[in-house]
């Protein structure tokens, strides 16, 4: 890890920003195709069932493993595929810590196949482009139409990496009929296997230099290609998204047991002046539904969406509301359910969104837990006061995921970028937030970047002094912080949001002291003082000084309305169990799980081995802890003679496993020369 050395941040990329390609380099690796290399993998037997079979290993970084399950929400999201825990499937994909990413192309029908989700590898644009390669897609750049598109300068390519910019003529490739896609993820950056400073791929079109090698979410020709392949009609947790750019207005309905109607607008005199799906660029488009308080005191007006089948029995509904009524004025997010015992409905109340004096555009999420068929119903009502506007609301999206913890709203985002310095005179700081266990927490945004990295978003998570710190367990144990900067296109499946995530290692040490990294901010932290004068403690950050280039930033719709917004969650990697006390692992996962109290003495961790507590003890050169709570100090004679006897059973391990696999690969080489195939990995 990179420290800055003026302030207590720590940069997990080492102030580099590193592609795939840059981390398996960094580790030697040298993975040879040694298949006919297609844009897309020809034949249905490479092809997977639509549910995967998967094991996430016990060598997977705790980070990796939170951040795999975030990307199989994206596949669910956006694409008819599914993940599952493996249950004896013939063939299943085993996602374990190897050295790099990387993963075989296709399915290989070999039972068990591997996919490496090595160090730094865990971005979520890096784990969707590794089950990219695993559902038979290649890099984009080996089109047999590349070409036409970019130029590949061979003399600047290191030597002996020539192969990895093959092109393959259309008798071997099949890019399924979709356009070539600078914005995949599965495209290789300017700057791949070169041997100087001087980019081995230029963009035929110069607008594009900046944007291949992506590695923040699907684009649209990805998706596109993934859902032919797959046969995909529609994705698992999408239910409907709603801009209001048609008369039909999606199917909506307004209720007949209102006084009132909602209205669809391009603009209102009290505000807005414009849609949020366009913001008024667009001539003879660009509408939002308006309910007027103008008029009508009490009055109230219901806009109902179209029937619906949840599938998961949670849902997040996503829409902008600007509110130019009175503060009286309120919107209420209600559902209305359809069961046996009620076939006509019955509505529930979920939510009130009361008036504030802001005239902009402003994102809402509210969670559903709904089960049964249903509608969602928005009931605008008029309060007592004066009013001149009323209520508006644009770019629904409905999706049966987790709801964001918390919303970071960022102003005059623009007027920040061309006035912000690099470094830490330009950082700002977000509203302090609880992460679902109660830990206080606090994320720092680099506007220019940091000293050694201007021009780029700088992102950083701390933990700070908070009201619970009395009853939590220090240090904080395995709490994944989640920063997503949101792509604000009005359809949530054509997003492309940029997002990092960090995991509290309760072991991690600050590199220039003994202090646990994650301990009680009062401890380890340094003092500062909000803005309305309370002071408190901020510990050491974590996060990139890369977060994303300023050219990346303009190139989505991150800013709209001239503002940014940054959804956080903080929440344990673990989820608890039926027995009190006990805390496991996400589904699917092996491996030692961790206690929600620890009993451990001497800085002991403690974990659950078959649902029972137990203590893992620290160790040192000379030194370690011993007993059921790790009270008793041992002696350096006792950890000679446990060496000696861990030595003796490597040993014998070592010898097993070697015997073993050379009688598999001797197997396995007689059954790939009856079938006259070859296996291939792609990083």
């Amino acid at each position: 890890p990179h420290f800055c050395l003026y302030f207590s941040e720590v940069d997990i990329d080492g102030g580099i920003d590193q592609d795939i390609f840059d981390i398996n380099e960094g580790l030697h690796i040298s993975l040879f195709s040694w298949m006919q290399e297609r844009n897309s993998i020809i034949g249905d037997n490479y092809r997977w069932p639509h549910v995967i079979p998967y094991v996430l290993e016990d060598s997977l970084e705790m980070n990796a493993k939170g951040l795999i399950l975030k990307a199989f929400e994206q596949y669910r999201l956006k694409t008819c595929i599914d993940f599952k825990p493996w249950e004896g499937e013939k063939n299943y994909i085993s996602v374990f810590k190897g050295s790099g990413c990387w993963s075989s192309v296709g399915n290989i029908q070999n039972g068990l196949q591997q996919l490496s989700i090595g160090s730094n590898c865990d971005r979520i644009g890096t784990i969707q482009h590794e089950f990219l390669h695993a559902l038979g897609f290649w890099h984009e750049q080996s089109r047999s139409d590349r070409d036409d598109y970019v130029t590949i300068v061979w003399d600047r390519i290191q030597s002996g990496k020539e192969h990895n910019f093959n092109k393959y003529d259309d008798k071997t490739s099949d890019f399924l009929n979709v356009p070539y896609d600078y914005n995949s993820v599965m495209h290789y950056s300017k700057t791949a296997f070169r041997n100087g400073t001087e980019s081995t791929i230029l963009t035929n079109i110069p607008d594009f230099m900046d944007v291949i090698g992506q590695r923040m979410d699907f684009s649209d020709y990805d998706l596109q290609k993934l859902n032919r392949l797959y046969n995909c009609s529609s994705s698992l947790s999408f239910m409907d998204t709603c801009s209001f750019e048609l008369e039909n207005i999606c199917g909506m309905i307004q209720s007949s047991d209102d006084n009132s109607d909602w209205h669809r607008l391009s603009q209102v005199p009290a505000g807005p002046s414009t849609d949020h799906t366009n913001m008024g660029e667009c001539k003879d488009s660009g509408y939002f539904m308006h309910f007027d308080t103008s008029t009508g005191e009490g009055s109230t007006a219901v806009l109902e969406s179209r029937i619906l089948y949840p599938k998961r029995g949670f849902q997040c509904l996503q829409f902008y509301l600007y509110h130019s009524g009175h503060v009286s004025d309120r919107l209420n997010v209600l559902v209305r359910e359809y069961t046996s015992a009620y076939p006509n409905g019955t509505l529930r109340f979920i939510e009130e969104i009361k008036g504030m004096d802001k005239t902009y555009w402003q994102l809402h999420h509210v969670s559903l837990n709904v089960t049964s068929k249903f509608r969602v119903v928005f009931q605008g009502v008029k309060g007592s006061g004066l009013s001149n506007g009323g209520l508006s609301i644009d770019d629904i999206n409905l999706s049966e995921t987790q709801c964001p913890h918390h919303v970071w709203h960022i102003r005059n985002f623009t007027h920040l970028l061309n006035t912000s310095p690099a470094g830490p005179a330009g950082r700002i700081y977000s509203p302090p937030f609880y992460s679902s266990k109660g830990y206080a927490f606090q994320v720092t945004l680099y506007v220019n970047g940091t000293t050694d990295n201007p021009r780029n978003l700088g992102i950083y998570l701390s933990l700070i002094s908070g009201a619970n710190d009395e009853h939590l367990q220090w240090p904080c144990a395995w709490q994944q912080g989640t920063m997503i900067l949101l792509d604000q296109h009005p359809d949530i499946r054509q997003r492309m949001s940029n997002q990092r995530s960090i995991t509290t290692d309760p072991l991690k040490l600050s590199d220039s002291s003994s202090n646990y990294f994650w301990d009680r901010p009062d401890k380890v932290g340094s003092p500062d003082t909000f803005p309305n004068g309370t002071v408190f403690m901020r510990g050491p950050g974590l996060g990139t000084g890369t977060f994303l280039t300023h050219e990346r930033l303009r190139s989505r719709n991150f800013i709209k309305e001239d503002g940014i917004y940054i959804l956080l969650t903080m929440e344990g990697i673990t989820e608890p169990t039926t027995t009190p006390g006990l805390v496991t692992r996400p589904e699917g996962t092996e491996g030692p799980s961790f206690c929600a109290d620890n009993p451990c003495e001497n800085g002991g961790v403690c974990v659950v081995v078959d649902r029972a507590p137990v203590c893992r003890c620290p160790a040192g050169d000379d030194w370690w802890y011993m007993g059921p709570k790790c009270e008793r100090k041992g002696s350096t004679r006792e950890n000679t003679v446990i060496a000696v006897s861990s030595t003796i059973t490597v040993f014998v391990v070592m010898l097993i496993v070697t015997i073993t696999t050379a009688l598999c690969l001797k197997k396995k080489y007689r059954q790939r020369k009856e079938n006259r195939e070859s296996l291939t990995q792609e990083v």
